[in-house]
């Protein structure tokens, strides 16, 4: 490991070329005051996102894998490249408007009891999104498909699962961060391992987070910087296109993994 990067940013991508420029551009526009790397996975997009890095960001560790590996393997791969001090996964469809990172690296630096912290974050319209929730029921992950039917969206299970109960602007222990925007000491993978390759997209973020909790760390919401989501939702708009199968699979697994009982 190199003592003189601060951070090491993994980025996945599938089939997300335009909104992974911009993400890339606004993280070199916008990150200041430490030193950072970047390390990208190009999961197989045939979209010409490869090329793009290649010929606008070469100095960009790129990983082209021959097929989806899914979001876990594929992040796994990233982080096996860092080189930082502390390991920052963003999603592709992430837009920084202000200093983030180093928001963050400073909140982390500070307090020494978070293994695992994320900041707030808003839609393109900088509208709150729910990206810190309690653990799931297995209710509460079947409701998630079902956000279009006005009751579902409106039920207890679900307004407790994604913590709309709290106004989110107060930094706070929670009990996970969804995988868009975790920031996490080298230490947490030293101590728990990478990300669990059996989930091929969904909720490995759950997982993770879980395992700090379990190792001794807190994981964190911090809510005094944000970035903009341009989330895609693959798994909502088609229920049953193979990704979202997959996204199933994951979450029967994750229950199996730990006796049904997802809790610290």
């Amino acid at each position: 490991m190199s003592n003189n990067i601060d951070v090491s940013v993994v980025i996945i991508s599938w089939k997300m070329r335009d909104l992974l420029e911009r993400c890339l551009k606004t993280i070199y526009y916008f990150t200041k005051d430490l030193t950072f790397e970047i390390i990208v996975v190009d999961n197989n997009s045939q979209d010409g996102t490869s090329e793009m890095i290649e010929k606008n960001f070469p100095d960009i560790k790129l990983i082209k894998n021959p097929e989806n590996r899914g979001v876990a393997p594929a992040r796994n791969q990233g982080i096996k490249e860092t080189n930082g001090k502390y390991i920052l996964i963003l999603d592709a469809d992430m837009e920084l408007i202000e200093n983030s990172i180093k928001k963050l690296f400073d909140f982390m630096e500070k307090t020494t009891e978070c293994g695992l912290v994320g900041c707030k974050l808003v839609d393109q319209n900088h509208q709150l999104q729910y990206s810190c929730k309690r653990f799931p029921t297995l209710l509460a992950f079947i409701f998630r498909r079902l956000e279009w039917i006005d009751a579902v969206r409106k039920s207890s299970t679900l307004t407790q699962h994604t913590m709309q109960d709290w106004d989110h602007n107060e930094i706070k222990e929670v009990d996970y961060l969804i995988g868009a925007c975790q920031f996490f000491r080298r230490d947490v993978i030293d101590k728990i391992g990478l990300y669990d390759d059996n989930i091929f997209y969904g909720p490995e973020d759950i997982d993770f987070c879980l395992r700090v909790w379990k190792a001794g760390w807190k994981v964190y919401y911090y809510p005094f910087t944000q970035i903009i989501h341009h989330e895609q939702r693959i798994t909502k708009k088609n229920l049953f296109s193979k990704i979202s199968l997959k996204h199933f699979a994951g979450i029967f697994y994750l229950y199996r993994k730990y006796n049904f009982r997802i809790k610290i």
